[in-house]
């Protein structure tokens, strides 16, 4: 089994330290930090996700799987800075104004970033001008945005006026997600797409950047 066949089983096993050590080896042998993440990383992420959405897989496992892929991104980010390997799309992601839930989001975020997309994480309880203020700075392909609660949901509305009223929503996609949003809601408030869990979001990207 090569290397990269390893640190592809480590991800899919959930051994955050057997991640970051076989990722060490292979940079010490020569191996490519493209390659590690195009053919270790995004194919294990890709099979959890997929295993999640047949049923063989749940959530405990998932997180497993995307913090020992994200232990080994760590030991590789101090070589992508300057790099020539492009992130596929960049998010804006957060939990909306209200909301103190995170769980969700960070698998989410984790998941993307397996996915080989660059993730601005926002944290909880972002108010709408928080997300402005992001797509300004960070000028990204998508916002995404999270609430567990029924009454915090209403605030993805307000951050899809509030970007409307700063003349940026023709400028990204917004998704959003969590246990009580529906497609029927995503429509409702004008969000370009519903994500039922994180593979879906991460579907949801890939589709759109294809």
């Amino acid at each position: 089994m090569s290397i990269l066949m390893d640190i592809g089983q480590a991800t899919r096993d959930g051994d955050q330290n057997q991640a970051a050590e076989l990722v060490r080896k292979a940079l010490e042998e020569g191996v490519e930090v493209e390659r590690i993440i195009e053919e270790a990383f995004l194919p294990a992420m890709a099979q959890v996700g997929q295993e999640f959405a047949d049923g063989v897989r749940y959530i405990p496992e998932m997180l497993l799987a995307a913090r020992a892929m994200q232990s080994g991104m760590e030991v590789l980010r101090p070589r992508l800075a300057g790099g020539k390997l492009k992130a596929k799309a960049r998010v804006v992601l957060g939990t909306v104004a209200g909301d103190l839930h995170d769980i969700g989001k960070n698998l989410v975020a984790m998941m993307m970033e397996g996915a080989g997309v660059e993730v601005i994480d926002l944290g909880i309880d972002v108010p709408p001008d928080r997300f402005v203020e992001a797509v300004k700075t960070h000028q990204p392909d998508f916002v995404a945005m999270s609430a567990l609660l029924t009454t915090t949901m209403p605030a993805m509305q307000e951050t899809i006026e509030a970007l409307e009223e700063a003349g940026l929503r023709q400028r990204v996609k917004v998704l959003i997600g969590g246990a009580p949003v529906s497609q029927k809601f995503a429509v409702q408030i004008g969000a370009d797409g519903y994500g039922a869990n994180a593979n879906d979001a991460v579907r949801l990207i890939k589709k759109t950047v294809a």
